[in-house]
């Protein structure tokens, strides 16, 4: 499970080390746009993807750290910090979400004039190059809450492209100014429920609630049906990092000089039916639950 984790956690770091080249490319190119044609919504576009493209280093930063070895003040690394990065990338891809909204808003009111000529032609090269960066992230973003955070921004990115290239052509063929306003209120909406997503996965881990997926009534169920285990208490399941979920539990079992097999046949339990590779089983002897003073169920 180690070297697996390890694994793709240098696939995830070449996977976002391309997309973050991909958005800095993107950010320069709508830059130019910008500056040749006056256009406050490839501006605007572009201060998109500058803020991406600060998260996204945020996230290969996190992932750095979280490479590095255990260490006795830190016997879990720095995994944690991949769960603090993902937080940080849905609190920004709020206020990007937020930002557009009331942006939008005002250019309903006082719709500017733009080069509907160039936004398209700048909005057709921003949505391809994100096209790129999201095939890129498509897979590793359901490994890893942290390419997840970076998914969604380029999506953001992607949408705002495709606002952009939608809504320079109506302008070309109507003459319609409010359509880009319109057409960034969409994304807005779109931007806000997934961000809300990403930030309760993440906080959930934070908080140690019960990994995605993991039925602690189930696993306390599989638990006792062992012809050795009396009794389960103080069972907890929580997540490190993305892809990392661990438990621990106090198990009374009813021959205490078995509790070599037992553990091996618990772990291999929760090894095959949860996806969890890193248990910690206390076994005890009936009666010692009371040594233990308050416990939890």
């Amino acid at each position: 499970m180690g070297h697996e984790h390890a694994r793709r956690s240098v696939d995830h770091r070449r996977r976002l080390g391309m997309v973050l080249a991909i958005t800095c490319t993107i950010l320069l190119v709508e830059v130019v746009g910008s500056l040749l044609s006056g256009s406050l919504a490839l501006l605007a576009d572009a201060g998109h993807m500058a803020t991406d493209a600060a998260g996204i280093g945020l996230s290969l930063l996190a992932m750095w750290f979280a490479a590095r070895p255990s260490s006795p003040s830190r016997t879990f690394g720095f995994h944690r910090l991949e769960i603090l990065a993902a937080v940080a990338n849905a609190l920004v891809l709020c206020g990007v979400g937020v930002y557009i909204l009331v942006e939008a808003v005002l250019r309903m009111l006082d719709p500017p004039k733009v080069a509907s000529g160039t936004i398209m032609v700048f909005g057709a090269v921003g949505l391809a190059g994100n096209a790129v960066s999201l095939a890129l992230l498509r897979q590793g973003q359901a490994e890893s809450l942290n390419l997840r955070g970076a998914f969604l921004e380029v999506l953001n990115d992607l949408l705002g492209s495709a606002a952009v290239l939608v809504a320079g052509a109506v302008i070309w063929f109507s003459g319609f100014l409010r359509a880009d306003a319109i057409a960034s209120a969409l994304v807005g909406l779109l931007i806000l429920p997934r961000t809300w997503r990403l930030l309760r996965e993440a906080l959930d881990v934070l908080l140690e609630a019960a990994p995605r997926g993991v039925d602690l009534a189930e696993v306390r169920r599989h638990l006792l049906e062992d012809r050795s285990v009396v009794e389960v208490h103080d069972l907890h399941a929580w997540t490190i990092t993305s892809g990392m979920p661990v438990l621990s539990a106090h198990i009374v079992v009813s021959d205490p000089s078995a509790s070599g097999q037992v553990l091996d046949r618990l772990c291999d339990c929760l090894r095959g039916h949860f996806d969890i590779d890193h248990s910690t089983i206390q076994v005890e002897p009936a009666g010692h639950r009371h040594h233990e003073g308050t416990t939890h169920p």
